[in-house]
């Protein structure tokens, strides 16, 4: 039966890293831990290590008795494995167990079962210690809510002083070029369609979900694919174990799959490059594994360290070979723990106002346990979390680490990204939301009114720059500052965008007051974007009267695009001379009243009745103006090309001879650019 490098690492008693250095020494070359190896190579292995070849121990093989009540260090003793392969099982069964912590007969059975063991709990339990008197069963941390009473607090604050780090789920984030597939790709782990809602194929927002496979949690986090959401994408990495990068195999790398890989990296967090759609008859995974290495990812097939898969998320072709990948970097590169019992911490991925229920965020626990009834501080926001649930909407009572949940209760919309602590109390939540609050005010003014000189002497020379004035309202924090942070680099030297206000919700009358307030009927400098929301009260009408523009978005790179016209409008236009044709006097017909109508040939080019011409005498230039008339024979005519004769006379100029050469032009607009 095939075994992995770093299975056979574990049999020997080896780190990976050891057991990879002794592999390339013994001329077997430099393989990933995760490289699989058939039975002769394994046993060539085993021989050149001078490690004995033994038959594994069948499932329900001897029979071992486990006291009642075992701890967990005393149970993985007892079966012949360390503490931590324990903890590692009740991790997959959703629990969270210190070494000392105390199991129930059905927690030891199971575990017993993963681990291939056939253990009998004995009758009698023996002495509890002070140190460890909590049973754990095997009932996940992460709880359904059977009753509304609140856990009293002092529980937690006993174990505290008792309790290591346990293993946690990993937390994988899924990033890469829009319409990859990522968002088919997590649809498919969690069976719930929600791709066909999502307008221009682009994910708006970041979604957190988790998952169980064969005992084992992973959250993920679904991140948006367009470059626009750049900010987003950083903040996934920010609490993230693992990238997934998903590649289409038949587009290959493209330049948001770029930007994601550059970001992953940054990041310093380990990576899977996932190969979507190769179920398409033009699908290439090879070019893509050979795309990767010029972004400094090589593919383990190539004899690098980057695990690749080849999937298909839409019949799920390689999905389980992408879920073992996960599990296999997480547990021999990442190792997740986390201590449930320390003081709670985690980070906002979204939020949003809720009509019904009010401010909603998206919370990712990172450390510690988050109950019902807490009180929480996030930035300048705080408040009591009223009620908490699952991303499948069932109520929860607590959720451990690496549990993604929705919680309602604060008091504002906090930024997504933000930290989320729980307070002692309210009096204590409140007065470090305002600390915050004032510490974020003071940032903002310092970074909106720094200049530097030079661009204080760009601007005296070049005169005062046109304003954007720009009011952003999106449906969720994390497209409010997504959007902010999108448009804020756009202009230049003549021109620039200033953010009057970005905030979640319907666009308002307050909004459309904001937007006037520093804007007169003959100015067209304002403009109100809306992102997935609509308007409120009488926010249409106020807007016409006060000659405010309201535009509605549901992707973003059409809003963005919005907002670089309005900039352009600003700007006065810039025009470029253009040369059309050559043309020569021959012939001079005399009108009545002193006219000349000059018969000319055209030499090159065209000629046009609207254009302008430069009169030449040899060498010297007698006038420059438009063209007044152009005809062949009597019409009238819009132009005429090389090779033809024509009549032309010129506005405000009659001093023409025979031989005058005269220069045709037009002046084009450039289109303008930021």
């Amino acid at each position: 039966m095939p075994v992995k490098v770093f299975e056979l690492a574990k049999e020997i008693g080896l780190a990976n890293q050891e057991m990879v250095s002794r592999l390339d020494k013994a001329g077997f070359g430099k393989l990933a831990p995760s490289h699989e190896l058939d039975d002769a190579t394994a046993d060539k292995v085993r021989k050149a290590l001078a490690v004995p070849v033994e038959p594994a121990t069948p499932a329900g093989g001897e029979l071992i008795l486990v006291p009642m009540n075992v701890t967990v260090k005393e149970l993985g003793e007892k079966l012949g494995v360390g503490p931590s392969e324990v903890q590692k099982v009740l991790m997959g069964l959703g629990v969270l167990a210190g070494l000392n912590q105390r199991l129930a007969p059905d927690a030891v059975r199971k575990i017993a079962k993963k681990l291939g063991k056939n253990a009998q709990v004995a009758e009698s339990a023996p002495t509890a210690t002070p140190e460890a008197t909590k049973v754990v069963s095997a009932t996940p941390q992460t709880e359904k809510a059977a009753t509304p009473t609140t856990p009293k607090p002092q529980a937690r604050t006993a174990v505290n002083k008792t309790t290591d780090s346990v293993p946690r789920p990993p937390v994988v984030t899924i990033m890469g070029h829009v319409d990859h597939g990522k968002t088919s790709l997590l649809d498919f782990l969690r069976k719930a369609h929600v791709v066909d809602g999502e307008a221009g194929g682009i994910t708006q927002h970041i979604g957190a979900y988790q998952v169980e496979i064969d005992g084992k949690r992973i959250t993920f986090l679904d991140t948006p694919g367009h470059a626009a959401f750049s900010a987003m994408r950083r903040r996934g990495t920010s609490v993230t174990d693992i990238v997934i990068i998903v590649v289409a195999a038949n587009d290959s790398v493209m330049p948001q799959t770029e930007e994601a890989i550059q970001v992953a990296l940054k990041a310093k967090v380990p990576i899977i490059v996932a190969v979507n759609k190769c179920d398409l008859p033009e699908a290439n995974p090879d070019k893509v594994l050979t795309d990767l290495t010029r972004y400094e990812l090589v593919p383990e097939a190539f004899g690098g360290t980057i695990p690749t898969v080849n999937i298909s998320a839409k019949t799920g072709e390689g999905i389980p070979e992408l879920l073992e990948a996960i599990l296999l970097v997480s547990e021999i590169e990442v190792d997740p723990k986390a201590d449930p019992h320390a003081k709670m911490r985690g980070t906002i991925i979204e939020a949003k106002v809720d009509k019904g229920r009010g401010t909603v965020a998206t919370v990712l626990v990172q450390q510690g346990t988050l109950r019902q009834g807490d009180n929480v501080v996030a930035g300048g926001v705080f408040g009591k979390v009223r009620g908490m649930t699952d991303e499948r909407g069932a109520k929860l009572v607590k959720a451990g680490p690496s549990s993604p949940v929705e919680i309602i209760g604060l008091n504002g919309v906090p930024d997504a990204g933000e930290k989320i602590e729980v307070a002692k109390d309210e009096k204590e939540a409140r007065a470090l939301a305002q600390r915050s609050e004032i510490r974020i005010r003071e940032q903002r003014l310092t970074a909106s009114g720094h200049q530097t000189l030079e661009q204080l002497y760009a601007q005296l020379r070049s005169g005062p720059v046109k304003e954007l004035n720009l009011v952003i309202k999106a449906d969720v924090q994390g497209s409010v500052q997504a959007i902010r942070e999108s448009v804020e680099p756009l202009g230049n030297e003549e021109v620039r965008v200033r953010v009057l206000s970005a905030t979640v919700g319907p666009v308002s009358d307050s909004d459309v007051l904001l937007a006037s307030a520093d804007h007169s009927a003959d100015e067209k400098n304002c403009l109100i974007v809306g992102f997935n929301v609509g308007t409120a009260g009488n926010a249409v009408k106020k807007a016409e009267a006060e000659h405010v523009q309201i535009k509605m978005f549901s992707i973003i790179y059409e809003l963005i695009d919005a907002v670089k016209d309005g900039m352009l409008a600003l700007l006065p236009p810039i025009y470029e001379e253009a040369a059309l044709g050559k043309i020569e006097i021959r012939q001079l017909f005399r009108l009545p009243g002193g006219r000349s109508i000059a018969g000319s040939y055209v030499l090159d080019g065209v000629v046009k009745r609207n254009s302008s011409v430069r009169v030449f005498r040899g060498k010297e230039m007698l006038h420059d103006g438009p063209i007044e008339t152009l005809k062949r024979f009597k019409d009238d005519q819009r132009e005429v090309a090389a090779g033809y004769e024509c009549g032309i006379t010129i506005r405000g100029f009659n001093d023409l001879q025979v031989g005058d050469i005269l220069e045709c032009y037009e002046m084009r607009q450039i289109q303008r650019e930021l």
